[in-house]
């Protein structure tokens, strides 16, 4: 590490005449500190505080998220759609209109991430959206459902995106991959945990009707984490109370190696115009509707798919926690495989890709099995929720691989726009009209699934390419890296940080 400073400190270019808000806002704070001295283990101690620190709050928020808004898939087998007069579509239309509301919010989420502070910013919705959650019991009718849900998405959108920008604020690139997991996992541990809860609710028989408690035991948690991360989740490596003065000066170094500075307040439009213009952001945008058109018959259908199998009620629950700990363990074994062989065999697209055909494998079968094949089916189900997996990774393309905040938070926002718009048409293709075999949404699914590893492939073969010429260009390796860091820490992008190269 003291080697690395010296090299730094002998190459470093001389500071651009850039203004104060163009560059990072940690630029001051890592320049006042550049040349310190610390050992690995130093290092290595920092990040257990922040680890200790962030991890546990991401954790229970992403679960709480992913909870909250499929939990009218727990509801819908204890008289949600009778409860709200449900009829038809109406059922697969609240699943769309959440990410309609998603999809509204993502740009003014993007932006509101880049201009407040991060961390108090996704404890506010965290609360707000808590609030929203314990309100729809008291919707009696497909209108009033509907805008709860719509207002639901809205607060929601803030969150996965924000968690992808923390991810890349607090840990070097090769960390990235397990902690995104560490807190993406939770999606699994919410099936498990929904299907538990699910199941303890079918036996409530006095008070309100069963499907309202579902709303109120999530919307209930949902507050108390959200109140407990206002006080403790920290914005800014630069400002974190709980790390020491030198502790924050090693937090800000560790990740100005990544070449893609921390955080920056200043929007810039020529970065927009370059995330139009890259074909990353539109292989990504692809990818993600690809992977969401699916998602539906993981998440706000189940429970009515596993019914279809031949399942009684209370099956319909606790079945799903195969398939949630199916999602848990490969999204951290995932993890661990991206972060451990970093740099070696390609190791991200190499889930991702792997993952996929699993996904296709899993949708295959449920397209192709008989009906009276209720086992084999319900496995095939399983196998498709190795989908969290390919979609987790593309999360850290995004943070590894995006640099530029203006940049990072657009193209983000476009990912985001393909995960809604997947959203909104996957639910549509479950029509009543089909139930409850719903072969054409067995299908859609299986052609998403097939659109999305196209894109994989696409985007790892460009991303390659890209880091093969820009090696072939390059003079000296140490001098290329230190001209990398400082322009990451004056928010250059990844195009035109030639010290840049793509992490496969």
């Amino acid at each position: 590490m003291a080697l690395r400073k010296e090299v730094e400190a002998a190459v470093s270019p001389p500071i651009p005449s850039t203004s104060s808000l163009e560059r990072d806002e940690n630029y001051e704070f890592y320049k006042q500190h550049q040349g310190l001295e610390y050992t690995a283990e130093e290092g290595k101690r920092v990040l257990r505080k922040i680890d200790i620190r962030l991890i546990p709050l991401l954790f229970l928020i992403y679960m709480l998220q992913y909870l909250d808004k499929n939990s009218i898939n727990f509801a819908s087998v204890y008289g949600l759609k009778e409860g709200t007069h449900l009829k038809g579509q109406q059922y697969s239309w609240l699943s769309s209109i959440f990410y309609f509301g998603y999809l509204i919010a993502q740009w003014p989420a993007g932006l509101a991430l880049q201009k407040l502070p991060v961390g108090k910013f996704l404890a506010i919705t965290t609360l707000i959206w808590g609030g929203l959650l314990m309100t729809t019991p008291a919707c009696y009718n497909f209108a009033g459902i509907a805008i709860n849900r719509f207002l639901l998405g809205m607060v929601e959108a803030v969150v996965t995106p924000g968690f992808v920008l923390m991810t890349g604020m607090w840990y070097k690139s090769e960390e990235q991959p397990l902690r995104l997991e560490a807190w993406y996992c939770t999606n699994g541990i919410a099936t498990m945990f929904g299907g538990l809860i699910g199941y303890a609710v079918g036996h409530i028989t006095t008070g309100l009707p069963r499907w309202m408690y579902v709303f109120l035991i999530f919307g209930a948690f949902s507050m108390a984490v959200g109140a407990i991360a206002l006080v403790f989740l920290p914005d800014l490596p630069s400002t974190a109370k709980f790390l020491s003065e030198r502790e924050r000066a090693i937090a800000v170094d560790r990740v100005a190696i990544n070449r893609q500075g921390v955080k920056n307040s200043q929007f810039k439009w020529y970065q927009v115009r370059q995330a139009a213009q890259d074909p990353k952001t539109w292989l990504l945008f692809i990818m993600a509707i690809g992977a969401q058109v699916p998602n539906s018959a993981l998440t706000s259908f189940t429970s009515i798919i596993v019914g279809t199998f031949g399942f009684d009620t209370l099956g319909t629950q606790y079945l799903q926690i195969p398939g949630g700990a199916v999602q848990f363990i490969t999204l951290l074994l995932g993890g661990y495989i991206a972060t451990k062989f970093d740099g070696r065999f390609h190791s991200r697209f190499a889930c991702m890709i792997f993952a996929c055909t699993v996904c296709i494998i899993g949708s295959g079968l449920l397209v192709g099995l008989p009906d009276t094949n209720k086992w084999g089916r319900l496995v095939a189900l399983w196998l498709c929720y190795f989908q969290g997996l390919g979609f987790s990774m593309s999360l850290t393309i995004v943070s590894s691989n995006i640099a530029g905040y203006t940049k990072k938070q657009v193209t983000g926002a476009l990912l985001f726009t393909g995960y809604c718009v997947g959203n909104i048409i996957g639910p549509q293709t479950f029509k009543s009209t089909e139930a409850p075999g719903y072969h054409s949404a067995y299908i859609a699914m299986l052609a998403g699934y097939a659109v999305k590893l196209v894109a994989i492939v696409a985007l790892y073969v460009y991303m390659y390419l890209e880091n093969k010429r820009r090696d072939r260009k390059a003079m000296d390796g140490q001098e290329i890296e230190a001209e990398g860091v400082e322009n990451g820490m004056l928010d250059k992008t990844e195009i035109d940080n030639k010290g840049f190269r793509y992490v496969l």
